[in-house]
Order: structure tokens, then sequence, then C-alpha cells
């Protein structure tokens, strides 16, 4: 099973080496662009979900290439 913690800047440290203690679990550091490309994505898919639910209007899609 894999958990997602978000932690303080502050705390991350400190958080890190006591789950290294425990021999069960195993912890893995992410680089700052995954970390932004995950941020992204789950902001895309709640946008998403907002334009299909008609809480948010979508764009056409000739204008989005047209802006490319």
């Amino acid at each position: 099973m894999r958990i997602e913690l978000e932690v303080k800047d502050s705390k991350a440290t400190f958080v890190l080496e006591l789950l290294k203690n425990f021999t069960f679990i195993k912890t893995k550091q992410i680089s700052p662009a995954k970390e932004k490309f995950i941020n992204e994505f789950e902001e895309a898919i709640e946008e998403m979900k907002l334009i299909d639910s008609r809480k948010k209007k979508g764009r056409n899609l000739r204008d989005v290439l047209n802006e490319i």
C-alpha cells in the first residue's frame, strides 16, 4: 500500500528520520520537478471534474489550438 504524506519543509527531515526507523516502511523522496508535475496533474484532474459536472465552463478546442 502506498500512502502520500504532505509535511512542512521545516519538519520534513524529522519525519523522514522517524519513518526510516520502522523496518516495514520504505521511504523515497521525489524530485521537485516531479512534485510540480504531480501537483499540476492533480489540479488538471480536478478542473476536468468541475467541467464534467458543469460547475465550470470548458474551453473550445479550436481556441486552445489557436493559442499554440
